[in-house]
């Protein structure tokens, strides 16, 4: 796959191409991008992403682990579909308001580092959605579905402690452990799991372990965790804990520990104005025009895959389990509701400043684990591209609707106005937190 900075460059080209405002730089992030078309409003938004993941390199239509040669990213979560749907998406409204010289106008924003860096985060904070009526995003799935509003808020922190080196056998009376500090605080998180509510999630990853000589005692060692929660408030509370802990394991080990908040996202507000608008549109469609070329595909991917994989795939979306069924043929009905989504997105920032939705898009087989090589791998079949263009129409349609009908606007303006009542937004990144300098890479 491309980096985010020659993915980033590449949808300017199209957009200027196309014929919209460029905006480059958005909130001062490098790879994010927004272009705009039409004249006065309403101001309709389609978030495009396109980052990967690293490693899930994997060569294109093969139903077998085969990584590509090079650095080893691959687009496990089917953002170079995310965002060229919701580019094709909002030329073709570009183009129907131009046709039928209808005011309003669109925007695309292109969107870099969903996986981690949080970029809508920074843009919403410095303003990026100001002046914007709505907005509409999808992401890949494998059924066709308006998204369930369920999603994690969640942040991630950099625990750095500092210690100080000596001999580990001549003079370990002399040193105190960075690396003895991480270890301690990951003790006593793990013990805090049990005293947790259960839809919260932590996790770790080691950055610095304080060298490769065990001999040395280890003079710095980093940590950085992911703390994930149902809301903001829960959020909050969780991260005091964390922080807690951090602090006592610095106590006990004589070392220093400061922490520093890389990224953050909010939990996902929904929408039910915007969510009926949309099901309209996928109703109008229906299920994406797989055929058997297509099906029998889908099938050598899905033989790779366990069984309950399947199963899962279809109780997540609330569906009863199919046997034998390998791509979508199906729009799931509003009212089925499947088991919440326990990720997390940067979409959920935006929706609490402007009436959001998000449809799923059909395009790889049913039971693909997400942040997968099976995922990879689909990306560029013909189904993927059909599914592409089919949620492009449904969000297309959405946003056309909105234009020519002022009172799915209004209404999903007051529904949020109402969920938000008594609990404004608060920005996850204060404002001294900046975007990661990696958010231009292919993972930032």
């Amino acid at each position: 796959c491309c980096s985010m900075a020659v993915c980033s460059a590449q949808e300017r080209v199209s957009l200027q191409q196309q014929g919209f405002r460029v905006t480059e730089q958005v909130a001062g992030i490098p790879t994010a991008v927004m272009g705009e078309a039409g004249e006065g409003g309403p101001v309709i938004a389609i978030l495009g992403e396109y980052d990967a993941l690293p490693g899930l390199s994997q060569e294109a239509g093969v139903a077998e682990p085969r990584p590509l040669p090079g650095p080893g990213f691959g687009h496990g979560c089917g953002h170079n579909l995310l965002g060229s749907a919701s580019l094709l998406a909002a030329t073709a409204v570009k183009d129907y308001l131009a046709e039928h010289k209808i005011p309003g106008r669109v925007r695309y924003y292109g969107c870099p580092a969903e996986e981690g860096g949080a970029a809508k985060g920074f843009m919403v904070r410095d303003g990026a959605f100001s002046d914007v009526d709505i907005a509409i995003s999808w992401h890949p799935a494998a059924f066709a579905a308006v998204q369930e509003a369920i999603s994690l808020a969640n942040t991630r922190i950099d625990f750095s402690f500092v210690g100080r080196a000596s001999h580990a056998a001549a003079a370990p009376h002399l040193g105190r452990s960075a690396l003895d500090a991480v270890e301690l605080m990951n003790v006593g998180v793990n013990y805090m799991r049990e005293h947790m509510p259960s839809d919260a999630r932590i996790h770790y990853a080691y950055l610095d372990a304080g060298g490769v000589a065990p001999n040395v005692v280890q003079p710095t060692a980093k940590v950085r965790y992911l703390i994930r929660a149902r809301d903001l408030v829960e959020l909050k509370r969780l991260i005091e804990r964390v922080r807690k802990i951090a602090d006592g394991a610095a106590l006990m080990t004589e070392t220093k520990v400061e922490a520093k908040i890389v990224s953050g996202v909010s939990n996902l507000m929904g929408n039910l104005p915007l969510e009926r608008a949309m099901q309209a549109n996928f109703d109008r469609l229906g299920p994406p025009p797989f055929d058997d070329a297509d099906r029998a595909k889908a099938a050598e991917f899905q033989a790779t895959l366990t069984e309950e994989d399947v199963t899962a795939s279809w109780r997540r979306i609330g569906l009863p389990v199919r046997k034998g069924v390998t791509l979508c043929d199906v729009v799931v009905p509003l009212e089925v509701r499947g088991a919440p989504m326990m990720g997390s997105t940067d979409v959920g920032d935006v929706s609490w400043v402007v009436p959001t939705v998000q449809a799923r898009g059909a395009v790889y087989a049913i039971g693909t684990p997400g942040h997968s090589w099976q995922l990879t791998g689909q990306g560029m079949l013909p189904a993927a591209h059909k599914g592409m263009v089919h949620v492009a129409k449904v969000m297309a349609g959405t946003a056309v609707d909105a234009i020519l009908n002022p009172a799915i606007i209004e209404t999903a303006k007051a529904d949020l106005a109402e969920r938000t009542a008594g609990n404004p937004y608060t920005p996850v990144l204060s404002p001294e937190v900046q975007p990661p300098f990696d958010m231009s890479k292919a993972t930032a």
